[in-house]
C-alpha cells in the first residue's frame, strides 16, 4: 500500500492555489495529479485541513453479533476448535 503525501507537500499545493495559480499549473510545478492539487484543495475548503483521511476499507465485524456466545463457549471449553463450534 502507498503512503499519502506529506502534509507540507499538501500545505504549499493548497497555499498555490489560493494563492490563485490554476490547478494544472500547481500540479506541474509540484509533480502531482490534478485531481490530488483538486481533492486537497476541497478538503482545505470543506475542513480546515489538508490531512490525509482514512486509508483503507472498512471492514464489518461478521462475528460481533455473535461474540458473548463465542466467549461463553470458550470459557465452558477451554479447548474448543472452530469446527466443534460450528457443529
Amino acid at each position: 500500500m502507498t503512503r499519502p503525501y506529506s502534509n507540507d507537500l499538501r500545505e504549499r499545493v493548497v497555499a498555490a492555489v489560493a494563492a490563485g495559480q490554476n490547478c494544472r499549473v500547481v500540479a506541474e510545478r509540484f509533480d502531482i495529479a490534478v485531481s490530488s492539487v483538486v481533492k486537497w484543495s476541497q478538503r482545505y475548503r470543506r475542513t480546515g485541513s489538508v490531512s490525509p483521511g482514512k486509508m483503507g476499507g472498512h471492514r464489518r465485524r461478521i462475528l460481533e453479533p455473535h461474540r458473548t456466545f463465542i466467549v461463553e463457549r470458550i470459557e465452558q471449553t477451554s479447548h474448543l476448535t472452530l469446527h466443534r463450534l460450528k457443529d
